[in-house]
Formats: C-alpha cells, sequence, structure tokens
C-alpha cells in the first residue's frame, strides 16, 4: 500500500494540521455568538491548494484520537490529498483559534504544546514515501514543535537528498514556537539542504541579515538553495532563480482574510514549477493563488482551481 500511494503522488509533504476555530465576521471573539469549526496547517494547506491545482499529493501527519482529529482527516481526505494520518491515543489534535477583529487585523492564538502533531518521528514516514515522491515540500514549523519533530524534518531531508528528490522548504516562522535567534539557526543549518526557499522579507533576514528582497534572495541562493523566492505581500514577490533576479507585482484586491496566502502562493509556485514552466508563470500563478485566498474567510478554503485562475483577470463578473 505504501508503495502504491508513493508511486501516484507527485509532491509529499509532512507536517501538523491543527483543528480551528474561529467566527465568520470580524469583531471580538469573547463575544461572538457562533464559532466555526475547521482546520489549517501550513502544510496541508499547500497539500490541498495543489490538488486543486491538479497536482497529486500526499500529506503525512500525526493528529489525537478525537473528535478534532477526525476533523482534520475528514478535511484534508475530502479535498482529494492522499492522507496519511496517524493516530495518536496519547496526545490531542492541536487546536488554533483564530480571531478576525477587524477586516484589516486577524489574531491567532495555538494551543499545540504536547499535541499530537508534536510527537512526529523519524519512524513515522514509511520507506519509499519519500524516494518515490518528485518533490518533498516542508516548512519551518516542524523543527520548532519538538525535538522529535526536528529529527523527523532533518531526516525527511536526508531522505529526499540520498534518493535525489528536490526539496522546497516554507520558512513559516512562528513566534509563539521559537525565538528569531532559535529559528535564524535553523533555517541557517537547512537552507545549504534543500532546492527551493520562500520566506517573507523578516523570515530570509532571521537566516541572512537586513537586506532589500533582492539583497535577501541572493544570499539565501548563494547559502545554498538553487531557488530563493521572497514573499512581499501586497508588494508582490521576488525571487532569485540561476542568479537572475525576477519580480512579479500582486494582483489588487479587497483583503477578506490573508491567513492561508501564503500557503496558496507556494502552492502556485510548486505547481508550475513542477510543470517545468517558465519563471514568469510560476510567479504569475503564484501571486494569483495567494489574492484568490485572501478573499475567502479560512486556512485554504478559499484555494483557486486551475480554471478558476483567469478569474481575477475577468472584464465581466458573471460566468454564463
Amino acid at each position: 500500500m505504501t508503495t502504491a500511494v508513493a508511486a501516484r503522488s507527485q509532491v509529499v509533504t509532512i507536517g501538523e494540521t491543527l483543528a480551528l476555530i474561529h467566527t465568520n465576521s470580524p469583531g471580538p471573539l469573547a463575544y461572538s455568538e457562533s464559532l466555526m469549526l475547521g482546520s489549517g496547517g501550513a502544510e496541508s494547506n499547500v497539500a490541498i491548494a495543489l490538488t486543486r491545482l491538479g497536482t497529486d499529493v500526499t500529506w503525512l501527519g500525526r493528529v489525537g484520537q478525537d473528535s478534532l482529529g477526525d476533523r482534520v482527516v475528514a478535511d484534508i481526505r475530502g479535498e482529494g490529498v492522499t492522507t496519511l494520518a496517524l493516530r495518536d491515543d496519547a496526545a490531542p489534535t492541536a487546536l488554533m483559534l483564530k480571531e478576525r477583529r477587524t477586516n484589516a487585523y486577524t489574531a491567532v492564538w495555538y494551543y499545540r504544546a504536547g499535541s499530537a502533531g508534536a510527537r512526529l518521528r523519524p519512524g513515522d514516514i514509511p520507506p519509499g514515501l519519500i524516494e518515490s515522491a518528485a518533490l518533498l515540500h516542508l516548512s519551518g514549523i516542524t523543527p520548532a514543535l519538538s525535538e522529535t519533530a526536528r529529527e523527523t524534518f532533518f531526516m525527511a531531508i536526508s531522505r529526499a537528498r540520498d534518493a535525489g528528490v528536490p526539496v522546497s522548504l516554507d520558512l513559516n516562522y512562528r513566534s509563539r514556537l521559537w525565538s528569531p535567534t532559535e529559528a535564524g539557526a535553523i533555517y541557517r543549518r537547512t537552507i545549504p539542504l534543500v532546492d527551493i526557499v520562500f520566506a517573507s522579507d523578516d523570515e530570509a533576514a532571521m537566516a541572512v541579515g537586513d537586506g532589500t528582497p533582492q539583497e535577501l534572495a541572493e544570499r539565501v541562493v548563494k547559502m545554498g538553495a538553487r531557488e530563493a523566492v521572497i514573499k512581499l505581500g501586497a508588494e508582490g514577490c521576488v525571487a532569485n532563480i540561476g542568479g537572475i533576479c525576477h519580480s512579479k507585482a500582486a494582483v489588487p484586491i479587497t483583503v477578506v482574510d490573508s491567513v492561508g496566502a501564503g500557503d496558496a502562493f507556494v502552492a502556485g509556485y510548486l505547481s508550475e514549477w513542477l510543470g517545468n514552466t517558465g519563471v514568469d508563470d510560476r510567479l504569475t500563478t503564484a501571486v494569483t493563488a495567494g489574492a484568490f485566498a485572501c478573499m475567502v474567510p479560512g486556512d485554504w478554503e478559499g484555494m483557486p482551481r486551475r480554471k478558476e485562475l483567469a478569474i481575477l483577470d475577468a472584464t465581466d463578473p458573471v460566468s454564463r
């Protein structure tokens, strides 16, 4: 079974997905009369977005043997992602609370200490899963969760490198998990081991020092990555690929909820990278997918399907 799953999965991604409680409209969470239940996690968000864009993906992670774990698994599997969810009897599924205080500001709280996802260990990854992939995608969240999760993170990269499988990494700094100094040390250790690095300018600076987006991307490549893509939100992005600097403006939109936009961006880029398209196409799909994610509440619900990518360029707001 493991071999069959791996053979048909172009991308393998590994990490923690949390149950998510949020409101439907802006305002203080404390005074909300109703709350919504969902799920979200950097790696599974990318997996879902890639799947919607037509790429086969396998997500692997741990969840508790609880109802929140049931919801996480149902959401990811329901989106067509091959889901290898290890059910942990000894730890709960992590929880995330999201408050849209205003249309322009969102606060997120995590309850993930001692969670099932943090108990990820090297033996959780089946033989052949990584080795048969076209790409391994990871985030910098995983090594911040626990020592065993960090061991698993580096072991996965090592297995990919030994098998000649490219690795992409989104730095994805989380201030509630570790300090910039701790994160920067791990980023510097990891960047030379991977092929594609995604980061915000603040995240990249933790690894290579302050600078312009172009300087940051260049330094990341000089550190050993083949490609560096700096995500700049409403300012678009900058990339250094093969020593050449590229940039792409963001798609102008009205933002509803920016959580998950970076994951959509990454998926847009990787979907084109896997198709061997040119740099401009990769960056165009990346900023377009990121824009879609910003226009819908939730972590992954607004991720576009490939046939929808042209919608933002449409002059007629109604498709008949």
